[in-house]
């Protein structure tokens, strides 16, 4: 048996070291790319949690169909330029002279195609006056059409492609009438037409052409995409989750020698922000709890703030975790407002509540399982302290700064905000 030399070994162990301290590098230069992609996101928008959507609701009485379309103003603002003079307030005169032009845009981009019982196509009536509506999170532009069928309806095509350029983000939320109930439907912009069944016979089943994001998987998928989009929400996940893998010692942050403690602080987290959004998230769509959306907004933003000074100026360690309950309070009411504007009753709500906050989760441990590894990884890199947990921090702290200041004041600061 042939015994390695001291030399040998010696120089095993620098190639071997060598190579971890490259991999903690390519880690935490990674770890860095993350939270400054988030950061830069996050710039862009300064409602950074209410994702852009509008609100379809689809009616059958007898032989007329009924589409209301609920339309952000902002996002109408984005493309068509509402604002005539620029001041930042968008007035019910600057609306009503662009009447015609959101007409067109609704009707280009929202086109529902009605067939009664024999086939034929059902002639499309006017658009009603159009008419402005508060949601959670800002005033809408609400458009109302009927389908006037010569028997009673059987079927109908909706092909979805508003705001497909200029926001990919965007997503249509139909409520229908099926078998007694409301049934919500998740529709992206440029998917494939989403095909409804509307006489009674359809019983609330689904129709076999109609695509995947229709119904539950629709209300799931679209609690993932809430979250993915929702940087602020990223960002007060990331600032609490970088610090995970380093322990304090004597004032300063050290790498973790164990990974069973430091993944106790990851579960104590995630738990924290689960249970305390999951709270606030059900009180919210039921109405037992409705804060006003500025304060919601503006406490999210100061949430993001406080974790990131935790970081730099830490006062909660070990017990970080308490700070991620307090705050996560607050996101579940962010969280609470995609399903809020739906408009279903309560007896409908109870199965889109459940669906979109297991999205939520989902979305949440994705994030967890792609950040925590390469900060473990990345743990023992001696910039990581002052580089992705100093630096990361300080970046996150500046973007809540200005979201904190212009949503307190509804302003715009440095160009910054949607």
């Amino acid at each position: 048996m042939t015994v390695p030399r001291r030399r040998d070994l010696a120089r095993w162990r620098s190639a071997w070291g060598a190579a971890w301290t490259t991999a903690s590098a390519v880690a935490s230069a990674a770890v860095t790319a993350v939270v400054a992609a988030a950061g830069m996101l996050g710039a862009g928008d300064v409602w950074a949690h209410k994702a852009s959507d509008a609100y379809l609701r689809l009616d059958v009485q007898a032989k007329v169909v009924t589409l209301r379309l609920d339309v952000a103003l902002r996002d109408l603002d984005r493309d068509l330029v509402l604002d005539a003079d620029d001041d930042g307030l968008l007035r019910w005169g600057e609306v009503r002279e662009r009447i015609p032009d959101i007409e067109a845009l609704a009707d280009r981009d929202v086109r529902l195609t009605v067939r009664d019982g024999g086939g034929t196509v059902c002639a499309p009536g006017p658009f009603a006056p159009l008419q402005l509506e508060q949601h959670s999170d800002g005033r809408y532009a609400v458009l109302t059409r009927t389908w006037t069928c010569a028997s009673a309806p059987a079927d109908a095509t909706l092909a979805y492609t508003l705001f497909a350029v200029t926001d990919p983000t965007h997503r249509g939320i139909l409520a229908r009438a099926s078998g007694g109930a409301m049934k919500p439907a998740v529709i992206a912009p440029g998917g494939a037409d989403l095909r409804l069944s509307l006489g009674p016979a359809a019983g609330g089943a689904k129709d076999p052409g109609a695509p995947a994001h229709e119904g539950s998987a629709g209300i799931f998928l679209d609690g993932v995409h809430h979250i993915w989009i929702g940087v602020d929400h990223v960002l007060f996940l990331v600032a609490l989750l970088l610090p995970s893998v380093l322990t304090r010692e004597s004032g300063a942050w050290r790498p973790a020698d164990a990974w069973r403690p430091a993944l106790w602080r990851v579960l104590g987290v995630v738990t924290a922000f689960t249970v305390a959004h999951s709270i606030t998230l059900g009180l919210a769509v039921f109405d037992v709890l409705n804060p006003p959306s500025r304060w919601v907004e503006s406490l999210i933003a100061l949430s993001v703030l406080l974790a990131a000074l935790n970081n730099l100026k830490p006062v909660l360690v070990e017990t970080r975790w308490r700070l991620t309950f307090a705050f996560g309070l607050v996101h579940g009411f962010g969280f609470a407002s995609a399903l809020k504007d739906l408009g279903l009753g309560r007896a409908d709500l109870a199965l889109p509540l459940v669906l979109f906050n297991l999205g939520v989760e989902a979305g949440q441990l994705t994030i967890v399982a792609v950040l925590v590894p390469l900060a473990w990884a990345a743990r023992r890199w001696g910039g990581y302290p002052r580089w992705v947990l100093g630096a990361g921090s300080c970046v996150v702290a500046a973007i809540a700064v200005v979201w904190l200041i212009e949503r307190i004041f509804d302003m715009r600061l440095l160009g910054l905000g949607g």
